[in-house]
């Protein structure tokens, strides 16, 4: 076990360590070069096609095999938006201190062009399974867009088989078992503490009782097909967001006064604690440097972006642009980031758990916790059982977007019928997420999910040409109202069926 343990240590480290994080922002800034800065320039544009979309435009369904614009990016908030929002946030900051939040936003800057690269590239290389509906995803850029390269075809079929598998074995973990584990530890704390548990196998049958009700809750969805799973979704992550906005809202309100602090120390801390200033020189780059990293990995475990899971549901959109649902992507992040995360942080910061003056988790302080003491100091037991009850809810979604993705995978690796069978062992092995005890299987799945994103950024650095191109051709006919050719899809026949779609006014 100890072995297994140091070399689950160094494969993460060198995963979610500065190899890893040199190149999911340095893909982030070349993807946000390439397109001109395009989540700035486009602002107005891509904006208007996604928060400001008509619901006759963006929820309409135009295709048998596919899913409306909105439905697909409230799909993909279903992992997006997730424990990373709440507990994640909460341990970026106890770690890495205040500045942790600005590398925060800068990856979520960076990563809102990584998204939108990835998704323009998922519905480029997407194609029909062997069931009518859309496959897309990092495995097929990887196979069709590396693997045309001269001397590239091994290479990217190697790597998109090695980014499936790591999918694969991330989704048991933190796609699965560590998020129930969170709701169980979570449910358990608040409802039931205090009680004597009786113990079965090993157990507290209360636990048990957690696991086999979410074990049905989930079945019902995940059995009922992906259509079933994105009509959850789609009611179920803005009615969640806005609660939790609203909550955080209230919260801020009621400490507005220590707004303008909180944001000083965000920035004052950035590049490490003032509070060290007299010490080593090289205590205070290591200091700086946990606090990117810190913050860049936070980010990246809440929005995804650079992982190219959600990529998987982005490609069963019904539109036949892929820039359009590229910028779903940009959407996605700022969303989860920019808003969600935002917010908690300032709760985080204002709650009176950090000392804002030295930038230090003040003692007694647990990350895991942090954000419903925070609502409990100021609204009593009900700010508890708010902050539980939507850490159920996020990590309960998150549950439901790592099915598709793991079943996606499988799909790719051993076929539609294997896909399925991927299903029932997913559902099974909810329950043992809210019995086990250890955090091995965690740190583990924690590695597989980082290991996702090097095949996946290599695919998308590889093809910036493409990526150029794709949004260029969008611009000049979109924006720019220029004529030419749609760029819409590598296969002819699928790109045909596309330009016809658009001739009788359905994009």
């Amino acid at each position: 076990m100890e072995t297994v343990i140091r070399i689950n240590d160094a494969v993460n480290s060198f995963a979610w360590g500065t190899f890893g994080l040199i190149l999911l922002l340095g893909t982030g800034l070349i993807c946000t070069v390439i397109t001109g800065f395009f989540q700035l320039t486009h602002l107005r544009h891509w904006w208007s096609r996604t928060f400001r979309c008509p619901p006759s435009e963006s929820r309409i369904i135009n295709d048998a095999g596919a899913l409306s614009q909105f439905r697909a990016f409230c799909t993909a908030l279903c992992a997006t938006i997730g424990t990373g929002n709440i507990a994640g946030v909460s341990t970026a900051i106890c770690v890495g201190g205040p500045g942790a939040v600005l590398w925060m936003w800068v990856a979520a800057f960076f990563g809102m062009m990584v998204k939108y690269s990835e998704n323009v590239l998922g519905m480029y290389f997407r194609r029909r399974n062997s069931e009518g509906a859309w496959s897309g995803g990092p495995m097929y850029y990887l196979q069709d867009g590396v693997g045309s390269m001269k001397h590239c075809k091994g290479i990217g079929k190697l790597l998109g088989v090695l980014f499936c598998i790591f999918t694969m074995l991330a989704s048991f973990g933190i796609g699965n078992m560590g998020q129930i584990n969170k709701i169980t530890i979570n449910f358990e704390s608040t409802f039931f503490s205090g009680m004597n548990h009786d113990l079965f196998l090993g157990a507290p049958k209360v636990n048990w009782l957690i696991g086999m009700t979410l074990m049905v809750t989930a079945a019902i969805i995940i059995l009922g097909g992906f259509r079933r799973l994105a009509a959850v979704s789609e009611k179920l992550i803005p009615f969640m967001s806005i609660v939790y906005i609203i909550g955080c809202v209230i919260m801020i309100l009621l400490h507005i006064g220590s707004i303008p602090a909180v944001f000083t120390s965000i920035f004052r801390f950035a590049l490490g604690p003032a509070a060290l200033k007299g010490g080593a020189a090289g205590t205070a780059v290591q200091i700086a440097l946990n606090t990117i990293k810190n913050g860049c990995k936070r980010g990246v475990f809440s929005n995804e972006a650079g992982l190219g899971s959600s990529v998987m549901v982005h490609s069963n959109s019904c539109v036949r642009e892929p820039v359009r649902q590229g910028m779903w992507g940009i959407a996605e992040v700022f969303l989860d980031t920019m808003i969600i995360c935002t917010m908690t942080a300032i709760v985080v910061l204002s709650s009176g758990a950090i000392d804002l003056d030295t930038g230090l988790t003040k003692e007694g302080v647990n990350d895991a916790t942090l954000v419903a003491k925070a609502f409990g100091t100021t609204l009593g037991k009900p700010g508890e059982w708010f902050v539980v009850l939507v850490i159920t809810l996020f990590a309960f979604t998150t549950v439901m977007g790592w099915s598709y993705y793991g079943a996606k995978v499988t799909e790719y690796l051993l076929g539609v019928t294997c896909g399925r069978i991927y299903r029932l062992i997913f559902i099974g092995l909810i329950v043992f997420g809210a019995v086990m005890e250890s955090n091995l299987a965690w740190d583990i799945s924690d590695t597989f999910n980082g290991l996702m994103m090097i095949p996946n950024l290599i695919g998308v650095v590889v093809q910036t040409p493409l990526i150029v191109k794709l949004t260029g051709n969008y611009i000049d006919r979109r924006i720019k109202d220029r004529e030419t050719e749609a760029m819409l899809s590598y296969d002819r026949d699928i790109q045909e069926e596309a330009l016809r779609a658009i001739k009788k006014g359905v994009s």
